[in-house]
């Protein structure tokens, strides 16, 4: 009997995509490059492991191995599930679950043997090809995953999850235009699980294809409207194309969403000074540093916030702040030159440019700080 793979969610997602935000590069790469491996894709159910029809159905033991699951008690679950198989040597579920839970403590030999016992009972199990995946994928053996997912695939063609996983074995692998076939694939059968538009940009941006990476993200957004995680790299991605004035809209929902994170603070306050509305970005600039006093970066937005207003002497105190949090940037240093020679400080001015020089920023224009 064919068993229908159910959709994947990869839950663990979020939590990477918010401790990104706090990395102190925003970029969409750092972004994307924290989404999880095979190894870490949510299993199918196990519940649907025994069919009404298996052998094993009726057995009491079926119920005390999915209750030593839900109580996290995985070595109990194997041992029941090991009493269980032997009772019903036919049984593909009893297999199954035995493969499963030995996945679990890593018992990958006995999982392996199992898992190849339910698919001799029945070949159209797509738990148990998943299954196989899975113990190659815990152990980096992306490429030998892939047979396993494309069986998955054969016998389930709307399996979105294995779909996703085929694509991120691929990327793993070197295989980067099949990486974006698989992940354009997982999308269109679940285009409301939002990480399937993710797994599409990371694919895409392996490719270097920037538009379609944020067409990818900006699906993902729209699907997850309230992610402050998706509202972030959509914006983080229009800063790195230069697209100032767009990335604005998705910061500022994903600033209201996370007030304490200063990265997002401190990039919708430089967004925003650099487009002329100077008094916001500074508030904003003013919180991202609050927040983290060590990130140089906002301190030189600010300098340039202030630079804009003609506060000299505050600019002056950010870009201070900044060359000594980033010695070895020059356009800090550059800014700062160009401060103290308004202030009248001469000297101060010369050795700010001398370092500036020294770092090769002699020419340096005022310009937007990819931090």
């Amino acid at each position: 009997m064919k068993t229908k793979f159910p959709q994947v969610l990869i839950t663990v997602l979020v939590a990477s995509l918010i401790s990104t935000l706090h990395a102190q590069d925003p970029s969409i790469d750092r972004l994307l490059s924290k989404l999880p491996p095979p190894e870490k894709i949510a299993k199918p159910p196990l519940h649907q492991a025994v069919q009404t029809d298996d052998p094993a159905a009726k057995d009491p033991l079926v119920r005390q191995v999915l209750q030593a699951a839900l109580g996290r008690n995985r070595p109990q679950a194997l041992n029941v599930s090991r009493k269980l198989a032997e009772r019903y040597p036919h049984s593909a579920g009893a297999q199954i679950l035995r493969g499963y839970f030995a996945i679990d403590v890593q018992q990958y030999a006995e999982a392996t043997t199992a898992l190849h016992n339910a698919i001799a009972i029945q070949p159209q199990l797509t738990l148990a090809h998943f299954g196989l995946a899975l113990i190659e994928g815990k152990q980096n053996h992306f490429a030998a995953a892939m047979p396993h997912l494309r069986r998955v695939v054969e016998i389930d063609p709307k399996a979105a999850g294995a779909y996703y996983a085929l694509s991120d074995c691929a990327l793993r692998t070197g295989r980067k235009q099949e990486s974006v076939e698989y992940a354009q694939k997982a999308a269109a059968l679940a285009p409301q699980n939002v990480y399937m538009w993710i797994q599409l940009a990371r694919a895409e941006r392996s490719l270097g294809h920037t538009d379609a990476t944020l067409n990818a993200i900006a699906r993902g957004a729209e699907v997850s409207p309230d992610s402050a995680p998706m509202l972030a790299a959509i914006g983080f991605s229009y800063i790195n194309l230069d697209r100032i004035p767009q990335a604005i809209p998705p910061l500022r929902r994903a600033a209201q969403l996370l007030p304490q994170d200063y990265l997002v603070q401190s990039q919708l306050g430089f967004c925003l000074q650099a487009t002329g509305q100077v008094d916001s970005g500074i508030s904003y600039l003013r919180k991202g540093a609050s927040l983290n006093p060590s990130y140089g970066a906002v301190w030189e937005h600010l300098g340039l916030a202030y630079q804009k207003k003609g506060n000299h002497r505050e600019a002056i105190s950010a870009f201070e702040k900044a060359t000594q949090l980033m010695p070895n940037a020059p356009r800090s240093w550059q800014h700062l030159a160009d401060e103290y020679r308004i202030a009248g400080r001469a000297a101060d001015a010369a050795r700010a440019a001398t370092r500036a020089q020294q770092l090769g920023g002699s020419t340096v224009k005022v310009a937007k700080k990819k931090s």
